[in-house]
C-alpha cells in the first residue's frame, strides 16, 4: 500500500481523484481522521489529509541549573532538554524566593518580568498538537509499503511534511519516502508530480522551523514585556513580534508624518469653456490656469480680476501625444494582494479566498514569489480552458487565433512555482460573490500578460483668456489591447472637443478656489503589503496575517491604515528605549539568515542562536525602563478604549474586559467610586462617536457604532434602558408546554432593560421555563402562524434587506440537519420539550438545575437563559 500525506484533508480529496484509475475514490476513516482509499495503476493508495501543523513549538514550564549538568528545560514528562544560556545570567540559589525565582531554577511559564532574559535563551520542544491525526498517521505507516509527502512546495509545507515524516519514522523506521511537487490541482500537474518524485528538501524544512522557533522567542517575550509593563482590563494581552512590530512603525511613521505636515496655501484658477455657439452642457469641458497652484494670493487675484468677465478663450495651440502601456506582468503573490485590495478585498481574505480557489482546482498555488511563467506551462490550453467562461471568451479565440502566445515576464523569477493563473474554468453561480470576484481577477491578469500593448492619446490644448494662459488636457483610448479584457485601475476617457488653432471658445464660467496642500496618504493594505516586501519584512505567505494580526490587536484601524493610540505608543515607547526592534534591518537581517539555511549555506541552530542574541541584546534596556514605558502607553490604553463620558460623575467610560467572563462591557474609569457600566452588543466591532452626536439627546449617555461582520453599521445608545432603545412587548403565540399541562400561557417577544438583548419568553415563565432567542436587529411582528415542524410560533423580522420569516425554535427539526441532530440528541430534555423547543427554566428560587414537569409527564433538567432580565 502506498501512503500519501497531504496538508489538508480537501489536499487528500483532490489527489485520491485525480489519482484514482479506478472510478470513485472510498471514503474511509482511520479512528476519526478521514483518509481516502483508491486504486492506481492496480496498486492499493490511501491519501491522508493533515490539519496543518500537527506540531506545535514550545518551551519548557521550567528551567532547572545543575552544577553538574548546567542549565537544562524540564518538561512536563520531567525530560531534561539541554540549554545554553549565557554566563551573565544569575544562578541559583537566588536571594529571593518570589517566583519566578526558585530553589534550583526559573519558572518561565508565568509571565514574569525576571524571567525574560531567561525565555529569550529556553530550549524548545516540539509537541503534538493534532494527536488523533498523529495516532491514524502512525497506523497507516506501519501498514505502508512507501510513503510520498505530498503537502504544499514551501518552507512551511515542507517542515509540515518533516514532522509528519519524523512521527511515521517512529514506526516506520525503514520504508522508502519520496516527495511529491505540485503547483495545481489538475490531472497533468498531479500525474506530472507523482511520476517524478523527488526527496524531502530537509534544508527548506530547517528553514521554516528556524521561523516556528525564531518567532515564538521573539513573540513571547516581547508579549509578556508589553503585558506585564501595563497591566489592565481593557483586553490585556498587548501583542509584539519579530516581523508585526517593525510592519507597525511603518505605519506609525507614516502617521508622524501626518501629524508634523505644515499645509501651505494656494489658489486655482479654472474655468469651464464649450465650443463657440455651443449650448449643450456635455460640450462643457474644464481649463486651468497655466500656473498650476498661485502660492502669491495677490497674484492669483489679479489673473482672477483680468478673467473673471471674459466671454471667450482662443486656442493658441493643440499638441497631441500617444502613449504606450505594455500589458502588466503576472501575478505574485504579493501583487494579487495588492490589485484585490484595490477591489476591497483585504489582503488576508484575499489568501484565505485564493487558498479556496487553489483547493477548488480553479487556481494555481496561491503563495509565490514568481512573476515569469515556465516554459512547460502550455498557454494555449489554459486559454482554450478560460473559453469556456463566456465573459472571456471572445478575448480567448482572439487570442487563439492571432499566432503564438507571448507572455510578459516581472522581474523576480523562481522555480519552485510559476505565477498565479487559472488551472479551470469557473461558473459565477457556483462560487460565493467575493471568490468569484477574485477568481476574475486573476483570470483576466492572466489574459492581459498575452495581450497587446494598450495605446491612448493625450491632447493639451492651450488657450489665450484675457491674456491670461488656460490648459485643458484629456486623454481617450485608441487601441486598448489589454485594457478590453482587464480594465482594473484604468482611467475613464477625457474626450476633448475637436479644436484646431486659432478656433474660439465660449468661457462659461471663472473661479477662483483657495485649497491647501495635503499631507502624504495612509498606506492602503494593498500599499503596505508591497512596503512590507521593499523592506524585507516577512514572507510571501505571512505578510497579509501579520496585517490582521495587527487589527485584531486594536493596533491598527480602517482603510486605508491608520494606527491606534495604543500602537503608536507602543512603537515611540520601543523606539526610545530599543530602537532596533522596531527598525525593518533586524528583522530582514534575520529573514536573509533563513535563506541561507535554505539554501544550505548556514545551520538551523546558528541562526536561532544569532535571533537569540539580537533579542538578549535589547532586552536589558527595555527591563530598566519596563515602568517609564507602562506609564507612555497608559494614557493610550484608555484613550482608544474610551466610548464616551459617564452622565453620573463626569469621568470616562471605557471599553472592559471582564476578568471573570472574559466578556466585554463599558465602563466607568472612576469605579469603585461610580458604579455604571453598560453592556455590549455581541457579534459587532464597536466604535465611538465623535461630538454632539456621540451623546444621547434622551438620556445622556454615550452613543456608539455598532459594525456587524459584513453586515451594516447601526447607532444605539448604550444604556438599555433608554427611552431610544424600548421596545413594546409584542405577544407572539401561546405556550405549549402550559397547555399541555392545562394552564394558559402567552409567549411574549421582550427586550430586557438590564442586558437589552431580546427574547421570547412564557408568561408562566416561572412555572414552564419556556424562552426563545430572537435575532437582536430588526422589526419584530407577530403571524399567527406556528412552525408545522416543530409548533413554534413564526416571526417576521424586517430589516434593510426587507422581511423575513422563521421559527423561533433554534433546534427545530425544520432548520439545518446539524442543528435538527443536536436537538435530536435531546441531552436529557423530554420529548415535549424538544417538540417545543423551548428552553427549560427553573423556578425563581430553586437550585440552579431543578427538575419540572414537561407537558408529557417527564421530567427534564435545564438552564434558564433568561432568568434575571427584565
Amino acid at each position: 500500500m502506498k501512503l500519501v500525506v497531504t496538508e489538508k484533508n480537501d489536499a487528500a480529496q483532490q489527489i485520491a481523484r485525480l489519482l484514482s484509475t479506478s472510478g470513485k475514490p472510498k471514503a474511509d476513516k482511520v479512528y476519526d481522521t478521514p483518509v481516502y482509499r483508491f486504486s492506481h495503476d492496480g496498486e492499493e493508495w490511501v491519501t491522508i489529509g493533515l490539519r496543518g501543523h500537527i506540531m506545535a513549538p514550545d518551551f519548557p514550564p521550567e528551567l532547572k541549573y545543575d552544577r553538574k549538568e548546567g542549565w537544562y528545560g524540564l518538561t512536563t514528562e520531567g525530560e531534561h532538554l539541554p540549554a545554553r544560556l549565557p554566563d551573565d545570567l544569575a544562578k541559583p540559589p537566588y536571594e529571593t524566593k518570589r517566583k519566578p525565582f526558585l530553589k534550583d531554577g526559573i519558572d518561565i511559564k508565568g509571565w514574569k518580568v525576571p524571567s525574560l532574559p531567561y525565555l529569550v535563551w529556553a530550549p524548545i520542544e516540539k509537541l503534538p498538537a493534532e494527536k488523533g491525526i498523529i495516532r491514524a498517521l502512525k497506523n497507516l505507516a506501519k501498514k505502508a509499503d512507501s510513503i510520498v509527502i505530498g503537502t504544499d512546495f514551501d518552507r512551511e509545507g515542507e517542515l509540515i511534511g518533516s514532522d509528519a515524516l519524523r512521527q511515521m519514522r517512529q514506526v516506520a523506521p525503514d520504508t522508502p519516502v519520496s516527495r511529491a511537487r505540485y503547483s495545481a490541482f489538475t490531472k497533468a500537474e498531479i500525474d506530472h508530480a507523482f511520476q517524478n518524485l523527488v526527496e524531502l528538501d530537509q534544508d527548506l524544512a530547517d528553514a521554516g522551523e528556524s521561523r516556528q522557533y525564531i518567532d515564538l522567542i521573539w513573540g513571547a517575550v516581547l508579549t509578556r514585556y508589553l503585558t506585564m509593563a501595563r497591566f489592565g482590563g481593557f483586553g490585556n494581552v498587548r501583542s509584539a513580534g519579530r516581523v508585526q512590530t517593525p510592519t507597525l512603525a511603518l505605519v506609525v511613521q507614516k502617521e508622524r508624518e501626518r501629524q508634523a505636515f505644515v499645509p501651505e496655501d494656494y489658489w486655482v484658477l479654472w474655468g469651464m469653456l464649450a465650443p463657440k455657439g455651443s449650448a449643450s452642457e456635455d460640450d462643457s469641458f474644464k481649463a486651468t490656469h497655466a500656473t498650476a497652484r498661485f502660492k502669491d494670493k495677490a497674484a492669483a487675484d489679479a489673473a482672477f480680476a483680468r478673467v473673471r468677465d471674459a466671454s471667450e478663450a482662443r486656442v493658441l495651440s493643440v499638441e497631441k501625444r500617444r502613449r504606450t502601456t505594455n500589458p502588466p506582468a503576472p501575478f505574485n503573490t504579493t501583487t494579487m494582494q495588492t490589485a484585490a485590495a484595490a477591489e476591497g478585498i483585504s489582503p488576508a481574505r484575499a489568501m484565505r479566498l485564493a487558498e479556496s480557489l487553489y483547493m477548488d482546482g480553479l487556481i494555481s498555488y496561491p503563495r509565490v514569489d514568481n512573476t515569469v511563467y515556465p516554459k512547460s506551462l502550455d498557454l494555449k490550453a489554459c486559454v482554450r480552458t478560460l473559453s469556456e467562461v463566456p465573459q472571456y471568451r471572445p478575448t480567448c479565440q482572439a487570442l487563439l487565433s492571432g499566432g503564438p502566445l507571448h507572455a510578459t515576464r516581472g522581474k523576480q523569477e523562481t522555480t519552485d512555482h510559476p505565477p498565479i493563473y487559472p488551472t479551470a474554468a469557473a461558473d459565477p453561480g457556483s462560487l460565493q460573490p467575493a471568490e468569484w470576484k477574485l477568481y476574475n481577477l486573476i483570470a483576466r491578469r492572466f489574459l492581459a500578460t498575452l495581450g497587446d500593448p494598450c495605446v491612448t492619446e493625450g491632447t493639451k490644448l492651450t488657450f489665450d483668456v484675457e491674456g491670461e494662459r488656460f490648459t485643458s488636457s484629456g486623454t481617450v483610448v485608441v487601441e486598448p489591447g489589454f485594457r478590453a479584457i482587464y480594465p482594473y485601475g484604468q482611467r475613464k476617457d477625457e474626450q476633448l472637443p475637436m479644436l484646431s488653432e486659432g478656433d474660439v471658445c465660449d468661457v462659461r464660467k471663472m473661479t477662483l478656489d483657495a485649497k491647501q496642500t495635503e499631507p502624504p496618504a495612509r498606506y492602503s493594505q494593498g500599499r503596505l503589503i508591497q512596503e512590507m516586501e521593499k523592506c524585507g519584512l516577512g514572507t510571501k505567505s505571512t505578510r497579509a496575517s501579520i496585517i490582521q494580526r495587527l487589527y485584531d490587536v486594536k493596533y491598527l484601524k480602517n482603510d486605508p491604515v491608520e494606527p491606534s493610540q495604543l500602537g503608536m505608543a507602543v512603537i515611540d515607547a520601543l523606539t526610545e528605549y530599543a530602537p532596533r526592534i522596531t527598525s525593518p534591518s533586524m528583522t530582514s537581517e534575520l529573514e536573509d539568515d533563513m535563506t541561507k539555511v535554505a539554501e544550505g549555506a548556514d545551520t538551523q541552530e546558528d541562526v536561532v542562536t544569532h535571533s537569540r542574541a539580537l533579542l538578549s541584546g535589547v532586552m536589558g534596556a527595555l527591563i530598566e525602563h519596563k515602568d517609564d514605558l507602562g506609564n507612555a502607553i497608559a494614557d493610550a490604553v484608555t484613550a482608544d478604549a474610551k466610548v464616551g463620558v459617564c452622565p453620573k460623575c463626569g469621568r470616562d467610560l471605557v471599553m472592559k474586559t471582564s476578568a471573570k467572563t472574559r466578556g466585554s462591557f463599558i465602563g466607568c474609569m472612576g469605579w469603585p467610586d461610580c458604579d455604571v457600566t453598560y453592556p455590549v452588543p455581541s457579534k459587532v466591532k464597536v466604535e465611538p462617536i465623535e461630538g454632539e452626536a456621540g451623546v444621547c439627546p434622551v438620556c445622556g449617555a454615550p452613543r456608539i457604532k455598532c459594525k456587524p461582520f459584513r453586515s451594516k453599521a447601526y447607532e444605539i445608545c448604550v444604556n438599555p434602558a433608554c427611552p431610544t432603545n424600548r421596545e413594546p412587548d409584542i405577544v407572539v403565540g401561546t405556550c405549549a408546554v402550559c397547555e399541555a399541562d392545562g394552564r394558559h400561557g402567552d409567549l411574549v417577544a421582550h427586550k430586557s432593560e438590564k442586558t437589552g438583548r431580546r427574547f421570547i419568553r412564557c408568561t408562566n415563565y416561572d412555572v414552564c421555563g419556556v424562552s426563545y432567542p430572537l435575532p437582536q436587529r430588526g422589526e419584530l411582528h407577530a403571524t399567527g402562524e406556528t412552525c408545522p415542524d416543530c409548533g413554534a410560533p413564526i416571526v417576521e423580522v424586517v430589516t434593510a434587506r426587507g422581511p423575513w420569516r422563521i421559527c423561533v425554535n433554534m433546534n427545530c427539526p425544520g432548520k439545518e440537519k446539524k442543528a435538527a441532530s443536536r436537538a435530536g440528541r435531546g441531552r436529557g430534555t423530554s420529548a415535549s420539550a424538544k417538540a417545543s423547543g423551548a428552553k427549560r427554566g427553573t423556578r425563581a428560587k430553586s437550585t440552579k438545575s431543578a427538575k419540572t414537569k414537561s407537558a408529557g409527564g417527564k421530567s427534564s433538567k435545564a438552564k434558564s437563559p433568561a432568568k434575571g432580565e427584565s
